[in-house]
Formats: C-alpha cells, sequence, structure tokens
C-alpha cells in the first residue's frame, strides 16, 4: 500500500480491513477491494472520503475478485442491446477495468447508467465506454492497443507520479517564486517551448520545431538550467508540429515523465510524429527519433478532458480549457502554490466559432498573468467575417470548375483540412456551388477518422450530425479518400474539374508540392492559402509573388512557372485575427494584471503588446528567445 499522508487520511475514515490496495493513477487515487458487497454498495462512504480531502478517490474491485475476462465478455455482449453497436471488448487487467467500443454510447450507458450497473454487479470489471469511430482510425487501435498491452507498466507510472504528487517538497521550499524562459516560441511562430519553473517544480509549456526553418528549427533545449532528469512534466496544448514535434526527442534522451494533453491531442500528434519520421527516411535524412520513441510518449500521456483539474506536481495544479483552434487544442491554466499565482497559456487560439469548434473560453477561477500568441495580431491583420470567406470560397470553386480547371487547396492535415472539408460540404449542400468531386490526399484522412472519434470535442451542430451516420458531413459522397500514387496519378492526369485538400498547408513537402508541380502552368487552375505560410516556407515565397520555383531532383534542376490564379482566405485560419484577440482579452473574467505576448512576427508581437497595454492599461511584454520573465 502506497505510503503517503494522503492515504494515511484517507484510510481514517474506512474499514481498513475492506481495502486491499491502495495506488495513484497520477493525482487520483485508487482503491481496491476483495469484498464484491462494499465496491457494490458502500453507503456513500467514498463520496464522503473526496468530500473531505477535495481529491479524485475510486474504489474498484481487485482483479483477483473480477469474472474471468473470457466469461466477461460473454456476458458483457448479453447485456447490452444490439443496437448499441457493440465493437471490440479490451480488459484492462492490472486495473480491473473493461474497454468497451460502441457505435451509440448512450445506448451502452442505459437511462441513468443502468447497463453499467448491470455489467459492475454481474461480471465485478469497471466497465469504460468509448465511442467507435464512424472511420476506421488504425492509429486509435494501435495506440489503445499500446496502452493495454503495457497495463502493467503503465500502471507502476501512474502510481510513481501519484507519489511525486503527494509525497513532500522534495527539493525543499526555501522560498516562493515563479518564472518562465522562452526555449522557443519568443517573436516567432514555430519551435513553441516554454519552461517554467518553481522552486518545486520544472515543467515544459509545448516542445515543437518550425517546419518552416533549416537554420532555427529547434527550441533552446542546451540551455543549462533545463535538465530532462529534473523534468516533472510536459504540457502538449495541441498537435501541431510546432507545439508537438519534439515531445518524442525527450524521450529519446531519457525522459520518463507524464505528458498531458487531451485524448484527440495525443492521437494527432503521435500520427503528426510518425508522418515525420515517415518523410525524413523517404528523403534520405535520418529522423530525429523512431517510432519507438512515439511508442513510448503515448505509454506517458495522461489525457485530460476540457476543464477535469489535476495536480501535476506538489505545487502546480492545471486545468486545460477548449481553445478553439483545432480538436482537443487547449488553453492551460496553471494555479501555481497555495493561490501564490495563476497562469493561463492561451497558446493558439480562435475565439470566434467555426464549423467544427466552440470559441475559447474566457471564464476562469483566477488569473493574473496571460501568454497570448499574435499570429495575427498586428494592426493590418484584421480577418473578414466567416461568411465574406464561405463566399470568397464559393466564388473560386465556381469560377474554376467552369472554365474545366481544378482548385488545390494546401491545408494543415489537422484543423484546417476538416474545416474546408465542412464548409466545401456545406456549400454543396445549401446549393451555392454544383456537387464537385473533393479529393483528399495526406494524413487528413485519417485526422478526419480521429474526428469521428472524439465528437464531444466538436461544436454541437456537428456532434448532432456524427452522432447520426446518415448525416456525418465527413462521410459525405463528394469526398474521394486518395490512397496511393496511382490515384494522384490519375487525378492530375485524367480527372476533370475538382477541388484537391492536401498536405503540407505551407508546401513544405507532402503531396500538395506534387499537385502544385503539376496544376502550376494552367491558367485555368487555382491555388487557395487557407492557412499562415511560415516564414521562408515555399507557400510564402508564392504568396509575396514568386512566379518561378526552381525544384531540384537528384542532380538536375527543374523551373516550374506558376501561371494558375492565387488565392488567400485569411478568415479560414485557425487563430484569432487582431479584432478577436483584443475582444479576448477584454472578455476574459477575471482581468490579468500582466500580459506575455509570443507566437508572432517580431512586428505582430510588439504592435500587440503597445496595444494592449494601451488599450487596457496592463503590463504587457514580448520576449525574445532565451529570456527569462519573473511572474512572482
Amino acid at each position: 500500500m502506497a505510503e503517503s499522508e494522503i492515504v494515511k487520511e484517507i484510510m481514517k475514515h474506512l474499514p481498513k480491513e475492506k481495502i486491499s490496495e491502495a495506488n495513484f493513477e497520477g493525482a487520483n487515487i485508487v482503491l481496491y477491494t476483495k469484498e464484491k458487497d462494499f465496491f457494490l454498495h458502500n453507503n456513500g462512504l467514498i463520496r464522503d472520503v473526496v468530500n473531505k480531502i477535495k481529491k479524485r478517490v475510486e474504489l474498484r474491485p481487485d482483479p483477483s475478485v473480477c469474472m474471468p475476462a473470457e466469461e466477461a465478455e460473454i456476458e458483457i455482449r448479453k447485456i447490452l442491446p444490439p443496437e448499441a453497436g457493440v465493437g471490440n471488448v479490451i480488459f484492462d487487467t492490472q486495473r480491473s477495468q473493461v474497454i468497451i467500443e460502441s457505435e451509440k454510447p448512450g445506448i451502452a450507458i442505459g437511462k441513468q447508467g443502468s447497463t453499467l450497473r448491470e455489467i459492475r454487479e454481474k461480471t465485478l470489471w469497471v466497465p469504460l465506454i468509448k465511442r467507435t469511430p464512424a472511420i476506421r482510425s488504425q492509429l486509435i487501435e494501435s495506440i489503445r492497443s499500446v496502452l493495454y498491452q503495457n497495463s502493467d507498466q503503465r500502471r507502476k507510472f501512474l502510481d510513481r507520479i501519484g507519489h511525486r504528487i503527494y509525497d513532500g517538497w522534495i527539493r525543499g521550499k526555501k522560498e516562493e517564486w515563479v518564472r518562465l524562459t522562452y526555449l522557443g516560441g519568443g517573436r516567432q511562430v514555430g519551435r513553441s517551448a516554454i519552461f517554467l519553473q518553481t522552486p518545486e517544480s520544472r515543467i515544459l509549456l509545448d516542445c515543437g520545431m518550425d517546419v518552416a526553418s533549416d537554420k532555427e528549427a529547434y527550441p533552446y533545449l542546451d540551455v543549462p538550467e533545463f535538465r530532462i532528469e529534473e523534468l516533472d512534466a510536459v504540457i502538449v496544448t495541441h498537435a501541431h508540429l510546432d507545439h508537438s514535434a519534439l515531445i518524442p526527442y525527450l524521450f529519446k534522451f531519457g525522459y520518463r515523465g507524464p505528458v498531458y494533453c487531451t485524448a484527440p491531442t495525443r492521437d494527432v500528434m503521435a500520427l503528426l510524429q510518425l508522418d515525420l519520421v515517415k518523410i525524413a527516411r523517404g528523403e534520405g535524412r535520418e529522423p530525429l527519433y523512431t517510432s519507438d520513441e512515439v511508442r513510448e510518449m503515448v505509454k506517458h500521456t495522461v489525457t485530460l478532458d476540457f476543464e477535469e483539474v489535476t495536480d501535476i506536481t506538489p505545487d502546480v495544479r492545471l486545468t486545460l480549457y477548449n481553445s478553439g483552434h483545432i480538436i482537443g487544442s487547449s488553453m492551460a491554466h496553471l494555479h501555481i502554490g497555495n493561490g501564490l499565482h495563476n497562469l493561463l497559456y492561451s497558446a493558439d487560439m480562435k475565439f470566434g466559432k467555426t464549423e467544427l469548434l466552440d470559441p475559447a473560453a474566457t471564464r476562469f477561477p483566477r488569473l493574473e498573468s496571460l501568454i497570448i500568441e499574435a499570429t495575427y495580431g498586428g494592426k493590418d491583420n484584421v480577418l473578414p467575417s466567416k461568411e465574406e470567406c464561405d463566399q470568397v470560397l464559393a466564388d473560386i470553386i465556381t469560377s474554376t470548375i467552369k472554365r474545366g480547371g481544378k482548385v488545390l487547396v494546401p491545408v494543415l492535415g489537422v484543423g484546417r483540412a476538416q474545416e474546408v472539408m465542412l464548409i466545401v460540404e456545406k456549400l454543396v449542400r445549401e446549393k451555392m456551388i454544383d456537387p464537385v468531386p473533393v479529393y483528399i490526399d495526406g494524413m487528413v484522412w485519417d485526422v478526419t477518422a480521429i474526428h469521428t472519434a472524439y465528437p464531444e470535442f466538436l461544436n454541437a451542430h456537428v456532434r448532432k450530425q456524427i452522432f447520426h451516420r446518415n448525416q456525418n458531413p465527413f462521410l459525405n459522397e463528394i469526398f474521394k479518400r486518395v490512397g496511393s500514387q496511382e490515384e494522384r496519378r490519375q487525378i492530375i492526369e485524367e480527372t476533370g474539374a475538382c477541388v484537391v485538400l492536401a498536405t503540407s498547408g505551407m508546401l513544405v513537402g507532402g503531396p500538395s508540392v506534387q499537385y502544385l508541380k503539376e496544376f502550376a502552368s494552367f491558367s485555368k487552375n487555382s491555388l487557395v492559402f487557407v492557412c499562415y505560410q511560415g516564414e521562408g516556407s515555399l507557400g510564402r515565397r508564392i504568396q509575396r509573388g514568386e512566379r518561378e520555383i526552381i525544384f531540384t531532383r537528384g542532380n538536375r534542376q527543374e523551373v516550374i512557372e506558376i501561371n494558375m490564379e492565387i488565392f488567400t482566405i485569411e478568415g479560414f485560419t485557425g487563430h484569432s485575427g487582431r479584432r478577436q484577440l483584443m475582444s479576448f482579452v477584454h472578455k476574459l473574467s477575471p482581468r490579468p494584471k500582466k500580459v506575455i505576448i509570443n507566437h508572432g512576427e517580431v512586428s505582430r508581437c510588439l504592435d500587440l503588446a503597445t496595444s494592449i497595454h494601451k488599450q487596457y492599461r496592463m503590463e504587457t511584454v514580448a520576449p525574445r528567445n532565451l529570456e527569462t520573465i519573473r511572474l512572482k
């Protein structure tokens, strides 16, 4: 039994003889009992303990008293109604939990949880219902199997986190202070990495790379104060590579602590990281890490729902809030010390409703310091309304299709791709454009499958559509998946007018570059940018007017002339424009005293910092990389 003060405190309120074991699962305390009656009917004793100690405590049956897994699966399938659409039934034998995949979770749960209660009573397993993705995802299945196959290792890892949180102040507390060091993302877009230190904690907020840069792609992980062996936790706000690419790299160098994020973030970032490894190998380069490190990261990830509060070190409590940027993207609210300081790292955010997501949250329990992005923070970054953008896209598609051309939309595989899919589907449904084949290339389809697995992270309208299979917008027949080089060649050479959504969004590799080479010289075709184009990327160069692009193939150089029409629709971005950023700061409750501006080009960071200071009389700062700010 975990010999920790908090467990001793819990045991004062419970009959000791009924508890066979106590473990930590991160900040949660899990008690095991061999007594069936106590597990099923403890007369609110566990609820009373939770109210007293204000921590999450769960009671589970000891694995030794659970029904054998084979028998339990037969019983479970008998109990669950056929219309629940039960798929895989997976037993986590170390933790007495059974994961049931269902097409209709509401039916599987039953009225007020009646079906789950019946499963508990008859099998003594604790049932967890997961939605079966409407689009099958090999990646989600692989991630789930990695977690279940390493159940014993994971149980020990989660217990270790709990001991770190609850077993006292290891480093010895002298005075209370909080400081942030910018290892990346200061006055730039790319390689976000912020190092938070207190006397007790070492926490890394994001760890990404600048995909558009050859020279300064990685964060400064070699600064003297950053030591992997001292790192307590990593928080990943969302899956985009400029925030998550280097997490497996930490595991390559021995990190074995927790990575906190939402479940969709875990799945999507693993997909993007594996793709990064594949691209490097395809280009004959040695990848930064291998799939083994990505697997290790998955095993050490602790997923949280929005607004779920958890301790992550003895003096830091984390809550993730919706940031409105991509599926599962979050703002990290950190409650530091015993009321010492409250920091919100808003990361990449969108304070406006989109086809996919609700706007970023603005209400928090307490807030003294805010870290905010300035991707579109400059005075001139006034983005058009969503309605205007929809109409512009409809006009571009209509005019291009009329002249028999093809529309190429380079997209970030996560977020912009699904947003554009929904917009095109809506334009067709509302008869604003004629039905047109939309080819989906790159990893877009795999990421879309992940969207259908986590509809609870999408806005209510899309969620409702996904729940009804025949209304699922992602399954509309206009969408055609491109699965091979041969199919790609067919679209280029034989297919008539169409829309192509392909990664990467900045034209820095991937199928979008292949389509560009083939479509570029024909004036009947169109190229539409719908996401931020990083400094140095091919997309940025084309936006700035370059119309002759040199590609190197082996020893041969090939010059491609760009005659296709070029459009940029900035309003489709997953980032807030200038007005929304100012409005977000205005609506924050409570108002922060200090605002730190990052994740933007130099002029935009400084511009936003000046405006917030003048308008709201708040202290503002736009740190450079390697600068440290003392918050308290």
